[in-house]
């Protein structure tokens, strides 16, 4: 069995039974345990340590963006978030005046939501730090991709409704960005976006295809009562929260049907 499997065994097993999502609601939590995205060695006892340092250099950044005085103690926390990942990016600009770039504001959306599911803040930042870097590196050239790749499942699934969306030109007008760029971040309610980025994390970035379908799917009869590119996006872009969850599972389903049970394919 490989380290890959190992790490995922119970998750891959509960959901070959049929229980979708058993023990994902802590998992982003769980990942401070783990040493995948480079938050934390496998040893464990070196933990405290690693912790204590990772402490430091959060309030010492955190203090040098105070000095300059790009961030006060009246800064939203998100803002100190992106700030400090800034800085230690080498991307700070050189005034806080100044507007922020698309990339900024997709850290700004997957640390607000972060921020709903993570109580410490330290830990919270390092998260949403190494879930960006993630994105913005292993998963850099198949986020581009992720547009067609959910044209062809929904033509699977129901070419009638991809039809319509290409009748109303709106195929191209999707909102690509809020779901694969922000990872659903700002779409999904937090209870439902753990369950995604659990996948994601997990190594596949596919997931979110296959969220972005069901979501087409549920809210069928009424993106076909819609008859606008403008007002289709709109919708779908405010979905009602109340069917996220029933979404979520789907979304896996679909992810099994298609896929097997890829526990890390991308």
């Amino acid at each position: 069995m490989t380290e890959d499997s190992q790490r995922n065994f119970r998750s891959v097993y509960y959901e070959k039974v049929g229980f979708r999502g058993v023990e994902e609601k802590k998992s982003l939590e769980i990942l401070l345990k783990d040493d995948r995205l480079g938050i934390l060695p496998p040893h464990h006892e070196s933990h405290g340590q690693v912790m204590m340092y990772r402490k430091d250099q959060f309030s010492d950044v955190l203090h040098a963006l105070k000095v300059v005085r790009f961030v006060s103690d009246a800064t939203p926390q998100v803002e100190v978030f992106l700030r400090m990942y800034q800085l230690e990016s080498g991307k700070l600009p050189r005034s806080p005046s100044f507007l922020l770039e698309p990339e900024d504001e997709v850290f700004v959306a997957i640390a607000k939501a972060m921020e709903e599911m993570v109580e410490d803040t330290v830990d919270c930042y390092w998260i949403t730090r190494c879930f960006v870097n993630q994105l913005n590196t292993k998963y850099r050239d198949a986020l581009p991709q992720l547009p067609k790749v959910f044209e062809q499942y929904l033509n699977l699934e129901e070419s009638r409704l991809l039809g319509h969306l290409n009748t109303c030109s709106a195929v191209s007008k999707l909102p690509y960005d809020l779901w694969f760029k922000r990872c659903f971040a700002g779409c999904l309610p937090e209870s439902s976006l753990q369950r995604v980025w659990d996948k994601v994390v997990s190594g596949s970035c596919k997931i979110l295809v296959f969220v972005a379908v069901e979501i087409l799917l549920t809210f069928k009869i009424k993106v076909m009562a819609l008859n606008s590119a403008e007002k289709i996006t709109q919708f779908l872009e405010n979905i009602p929260q109340d069917s996220s969850d029933a979404i979520v599972s789907k979304a896996i389903d679909l992810w099994h049907k298609h896929c097997g049970t890829p526990v890390h394919s991308a």
